[in-house]
């Protein structure tokens, strides 16, 4: 066991008071996690636990003193988030470090959580095409949708366009009355609200009055070619091959495209291949595409979701051993 005591200055007890919580149950929550002891008397802080441990715990302590002083508040939304991006940032080696990737929105700055979103980012940013495949609450749509936004900002595009395949996820909505949009907005409702949350109601309604935001199936990309546009493509794992070959030669000159998806949650027809399994396998090291692979760690929704993909994931792998053991079997015979 070892010790380890620091100073938090400068020193402000309100905000001592809003990073512990009531009765300090948001140092009792690092303790539990981390296996750690914590004391403080006003700001000189005592941890008592293993050395690898300390040092998470304290990362995350001065985490939220940071945060408090930014944002003057703490939700416990934000305190899982901090505990599971410092953990995560802090088990990996020296050498894996890190570097500041902001994205800057008018609603304020988003810094990816953990090394996986930061890599994620970094490859949106360098690269012409990006896959980000993972479960979902890894942040791969929220992400794309920032830097779409950070673009349009900076003028680097244009126009950002955002689809998806309108496939029911094991349920039939049957007829849906209305106009297009109408229609199609409860399959594109997750990108409407990131796009709410970063640019307002109001501003987003007027730009896609101007077509500088277009929301659309991916039924109308075709025959298209965007030019100076930032494109994102959500639950691309529902798109058969041929419209994942569609959409993929949508590209156009100054353009950027974005990819996500989750391969283990696909809602096509039995029979019919998944254009984004096939994209892993046939664009892997083409040049100016890159991958993003997230794990139920990267999960930054509350933690039983995490224990939740988790769970299926083991499911899933035990059926994969299954299956090939069969195949094995039947060859041999």
């Amino acid at each position: 066991m070892a010790t380890q005591e620091f100073l938090i200055e400068p020193f402000d007890n309100q905000v001592l008071a809003t990073v512990g919580g009531h009765l300090d149950e948001n140092f009792r929550l690092i303790e539990k996690r981390f296996g750690v002891e914590i004391n403080n008397r006003a700001n000189v802080f005592k941890i008592i636990g293993d050395e690898e441990h300390i040092a998470m715990a304290r990362h995350i302590i001065l985490a939220l003193f940071e945060e408090v002083e930014q944002t003057q508040s703490l939700s416990k939304e934000t305190l899982h988030l901090i505990i599971q991006s410092g953990a995560q940032a802090l088990s990996q080696s020296s050498h894996e470090k890190q570097h500041d990737v902001v994205i800057k929105t008018k609603r304020g700055q988003i810094r990816p959580r953990g090394l996986n979103q930061q890599k994620y980012v970094e490859n949106i940013l360098s690269s012409d095409v990006t896959f980000g495949i993972g479960p979902a609450g890894t942040g791969k749509t929220y992400l794309a949708v920032a830097a779409a936004v950070d673009s349009l900002e900076r003028q680097e595009v244009r126009r950002i366009l955002l689809t998806r395949p309108a496939v029911e996820a094991g349920e039939k909505l049957g007829f849906l009355p209305g106009d297009l949009n109408q229609k199609v907005d409860p399959y594109l409702r997750p990108l409407y609200d990131a796009l709410y949350e970063m640019l307002g109601f109001e501003r987003v309604a007027k730009l896609m009055e101007r077509n500088v935001i277009e929301v659309a199936p991916l039924a109308y990309m075709r025959g298209r070619t965007l030019n100076e546009a930032f494109i994102i493509m959500d639950e691309s794992q529902n798109t058969t091959v041929e419209q994942m070959k569609m959409f993929l030669t949508r590209i156009g000159f100054n353009s950027r495209a974005v990819v996500t998806g989750d391969i283990t949650q696909v809602d096509l027809p039995r029979g019919k291949v998944s254009g984004l399994r096939q994209a892993i396998d046939i664009l892997d090291g083409v040049k100016g595409v890159k991958f993003s692979f997230f794990q139920a760690g990267d999960v930054v929704r509350h933690p039983v979701v995490q224990r939740i993909v988790r769970a299926y994931e083991a499911v899933e792998l035990a059926k994969s051993k299954s299956s090939a053991s069969s195949h094995l079997s039947d060859t041999e015979e």
